[in-house]
């Protein structure tokens, strides 16, 4: 978009360029599948942005451990967290 406007283009010509496959071509890590699971320590309840369009349809486990301390049972225990639940994918 920076190129398209430095050279000139008009909203018009930028616009169709706009859509979810160029927004994903400039994600973080965009040859990766979205995540089935995220994992969030420290105890906060928020994602802070963190893959914000690749998390739409991802389980969320918070824990409250902060990452130096996050131990093999705290993987687990989200791993276990993860097998339980239905998956909806957004429905």
């Amino acid at each position: 978009l920076v190129d398209s406007a430095a050279r000139g283009d008009s909203i018009a010509d930028i616009l169709p360029k706009i859509n979810p496959a160029a927004i994903r071509r400039h994600l973080y890590l965009p040859e990766l599948p979205d995540p089935d699971l995220i994992i969030r320590t420290s105890g906060e309840v928020r994602l802070s942005g963190f893959l914000l369009w690749q998390s739409a349809h991802s389980e969320l486990y918070f824990c409250d451990a902060n990452w130096p301390a996050f131990r093999r049972i705290d993987y687990l225990r989200a791993i276990r967290s993860f097998q339980r639940r239905d998956r909806r994918y957004g429905r």
